[in-house]
Order: C-alpha cells, then structure tokens, then sequence
C-alpha cells in the first residue's frame, strides 16, 4: 500500500502564548474503543511527534494521566456519564474523585479542565437532575484544593438542544430544559468556564435532505449569493459551523447570559462510510473540512457575531475506533489509524502559525500572504546579501524572475535560505513576513529547493536564525487581533521548536 503523506502542525504555541488558554488553539480527543489500543506511552509519543498540546479524554485513566504528566499538554479530564449518579448524590463522592483524577496527577499533569459527562441532556435525560449537583459538589472540591483557578469545569453539549438555529439570531435552547440550563449558565459565568459544544457539520448536511450545501458544510469559499443571511442581524454565513455557534451565542443571549465563551469540544468529518448511504464520508472530504476548520480557528477569524473571538476546538478524533457500534462510518473518524498510520493527508497550506510535520521534509518557506511589502522587500534584501541567498535566479531572462513582484521574488530567497540552512530552528522567520508551507511553490522553470534541492547559499558562514532585518509565527459523540509586539512574540515562542 503506497505510504501516505501526512501533514499535521503545531496547533497551539504561537495562539497560547498570546492569547493563553482563552485563545485559538486546536486539540484533539482520545478516544480507546479499539481492538487493540495503544499503550499510553504510545499515544503520547504521537502527539509529541504531531505538535498537539490539547487533548481530551473521555475518563481519568491513571495510566493515560501519568503518561501525560511533564509533557506540557494540556489536558480534559471527563467524569463519564455513568460516574453521574454517584457524584451527583454525594460531595465526598465528588471530592474523592477529585483527589485521586485531579490532585493526584496536578501539576504534572497540566489538567485544565473537568468535563462532566457527556451530552447528558440529550442522550440521557433522565440524568439531567444530577448534571448540576455533580459541577457544584467538583466545584466545591477544587476549591477546597484551591485548584479552582487551574481548573474549569463544563459539561458538553449535543448542539441539537439549540432548536430554530438557522438564522443563529432566532436560536433558543430547549424550553424544557430551562430548569438545568438556567443554573448551568450562571454556574459557567460565575466560575469562568466555558459552554462546551459538540458541533458536527457532517449531520446537520447529513440530515438536510440536499438544504445545506456540502461547500457550506466544509467551509470552502462560496460565491456572496451562496452566502447564508440572518435577515434579523444581516450577518454573512459561509459555513455551518459558524453558524452552529452563533446559534449557542444567540441562545445564551435569549437567557440573559452574554459572557459565556463557546469552546468546541467535539468536530470532525469520517473519511470513510457506506459507500450506499454515506458517500460524502470519504478521505477527500475529511481533508478538506478539518484542514478548513484548522486554518479558521487558528486563525482567529471568530464568527459572524463575534469576530475575531477565539473558538478554541478539539478535533473528534486522533484515532479510527473500529469497535464502534453504528453506522460505517462511526469507525473513522481518526486522524489516525490504531497503529499511528495517517488515515489521510491534511493540506493545511496558508494556516500561517503552524509547523508542518512532514516524514519527507516536503515543506517550504514562503512569503506571508497580506504581509507589509516594504517588510518583505527589507527580508528580501537581507537574504539576498546578508543572508547569503544566492538570488541569481531573480533577475530579469531568469527562470524565477517572473511574477516580478516582491512576495513572488521573496519567496524564493526565504526557500532557498530555509532549505539552505538544514530548515532549521528560527529559519523561516524573517520578523513574521514568512511562514511554513507543504505546497511547493515552484512554478514553470522555477523550481524551488526541496527535499532534494540544492542549498543555494553562497559560501559557508552561517546568518542568523533570528533573520534580522535591520539594516538591510470514556463517554463518546451521542448521535482578535493582537500586538506587533505579541505577534512577534508569538512567532519566536514557535520558531523556538521547530524541528524538536
């Protein structure tokens, strides 16, 4: 079987530096209903190896928690759902779970937040009286461990009990669970945590009967008159998930509650289904939706009514579970498959702040799309002259000489630079102008060093990583702008571990 290529990139250091645990970052869940699951020191290998440093589990297993401990991941712990009657009925039930899942394993163990079930209100109802005794009395716990600060704890939600969400500005939970949401609400606003959201653009295009468009569903770009209007607030929809959270936002509102942030605990697309029933599952299409909502969350786009607001999101899931009951497709959700094969390749060019993790070394230095052209023209020079490019290739009768515009012709001098110097830490920088990429932007007779490329350097000595300028970035799926000088900071904070 041809090996695949996978791309996947740091999600998180150059969001959480900035923006700390209230800014864009992307996680994944672990999911184990595998026939054969790999050890925990195994999975954790692999999101070293990948750059994820958010993670989601559906328990508290000790053995995942002490292979997790003094990686610097950040981790979600979850009560499962049948642990809800116990901890909901007693605060010393609460506290001890709290004492051997959370206190036992933090600091170590970058615990972040405590997930309580799993959308309880919807896939079991009958539950729902015991969601809020079960948050108060962890709560509690926290406290008294004064953790509290560290620690957030939410509940995750189906986003089927937000009812009329299209347009999101007529949204409203379900009336009939007023009696828990209410509290809930106030409890998150109180405590400063999170409304976590599962949101599965897959169903809701699924379950449309033709109505959502699949390029509405996988946020590919839509001509304006394909663009959803709320006619009430006049707002732009060009994706469902999008819209999905501006229905939960538009929903609080409706209750009184306006600061409550969405985090996304659940997303993803299945790479493969019925091929009868489930044709849209396929590799292509998981691709091009999780590539899609990596480069929107990271790049802290926001929705429509909250723009620039970071929706932190974890991607449903780093493994194939392929004991799952169901439907196909419920087995391939995964990034991965049991053995820590790609499933698929990710194409995740012009995300910008993201490092691409490529076995083959196909990966390229560019000019940052949008950025300053006098920045990018002093970058151009000083890796022209300074930096020791050889930039022969961009004169005029030259094979690269055309397009004969600055990015195009810097470009090729941060490729050759990057390429020259090893790829190594710091060089694909060149203050912020550049960016990593694994699409190869040779053109024509313009061919870029690669994996194969020549250095292109003149002489040894070796300039500066820093590229200066001067002078010369358990319970499972139930069915803003920022500173120059925090940008920089941002950018050096994941140039410092390229290559680690």
């Amino acid at each position: 079987m041809k090996k695949l290529l996978f791309v996947f990139f740091l999600f998180l250091l150059a969001g959480a530096a900035v923006h700390g645990e209230d800014g864009a970052y992307i996680g994944v869940n672990i999911g184990t209903a595998m026939s054969s699951v790999p050890a925990p020191t195994q999975i954790t290998t692999l999101l070293r190896s990948q750059n994820i440093r958010h993670v989601r589990l559906y328990d508290a297993d000790p053995a995942m928690l002490a292979a997790l401990a003094n990686t610097g991941i950040r981790v979600i712990v979850s009560v499962p759902n049948e642990q809800l009657l116990a901890i909901g009925n007693s605060n010393a039930t609460a506290a001890d779970w709290v004492a051997r899942n959370v206190t036992a394993h933090f600091p170590a163990v970058n615990i972040t937040a405590i997930a309580v079930g799993s959308e309880v209100l919807s896939a079991q109802p009958n539950a729902a009286p015991l969601l809020m005794p079960a948050m108060r009395y962890l709560q509690n716990a926290l406290v008294a461990a004064a953790l509290d600060r560290y620690i957030k704890i939410s509940t995750p939600h189906s986003s089927s009990i937000i009812l009329d969400s299209f347009p999101p500005s007529q949204a409203f939970f379900n009336r009939s669970l007023d009696n828990v949401l209410v509290p809930m609400l106030k409890f998150l606003q109180s405590t400063g945590s999170p409304l976590m959201l599962n949101v599965y653009p897959y169903y809701d295009y699924m379950r449309s009967n033709g109505v959502i468009p699949l390029d509405y569903a996988l946020f590919r770009p839509l001509p304006p008159n394909k663009e959803a209007v709320d006619a009430n607030t006049l707002l732009h929809y060009t994706n469902v998930f999008d819209a999905v959270v501006d229905a939960a936002y538009f929903a609080m509102a409706y209750l009184n509650v306006t600061n409550v942030p969405v985090m996304v605990t659940e997303t993803g697309w299945p790479h493969k289904g019925d091929p009868s029933s489930e044709p849209d599952a396929t590799s292509d299409n998981a691709d091009t939706y999780n590539s899609n909502l990596i480069r929107h969350v990271m790049n802290s786009t926001g929705t429509p009514k909250h723009p620039g607001v970071a929706v932190p999101t974890y991607i449903y899931e780093l493994y194939d579970e392929d004991t799952r009951p169901g439907s196909t497709s419920e087995k391939y959700w995964g990034l991965f498959d049991m053995n820590g094969i790609p499933a698929y390749t990710l194409h995740l060019t012009g995300s910008g702040v993201l490092l691409a993790n490529d076995t083959t070394n196909q990966t390229y230095c560019v000019a940052r799309e949008g950025a300053d052209p006098k920045m990018l023209q002093a970058a151009l020079d000083w890796a022209c002259g300074p930096g020791k490019v050889d930039c022969s290739a961009l004169t005029q009768g030259q094979p690269c000489y055309e397009p004969d515009t600055v990015e195009a012709h810097a470009t090729y001098a941060f490729n050759a630079y990057y390429h020259g110097m090893g790829m190594g830490s710091g060089t694909c920088y060149f203050s912020g102008v550049a960016v990593i990429t694994t699409t190869d932007p040779s053109h024509g007779s313009c061919v870029y060093a690669g994996k194969n490329g020549s250095a292109l350097l003149n002489g040894t000595s070796l300039a500066p990583s820093s590229n200066s300028t001067e002078g010369g970035s358990g319970a499972h799926r139930a069915i803003g702008d920022v500173s120059a000088l925090a940008r920089v900071v941002s950018a050096v904070l994941l140039l410092s571990v390229l290559l680690l």
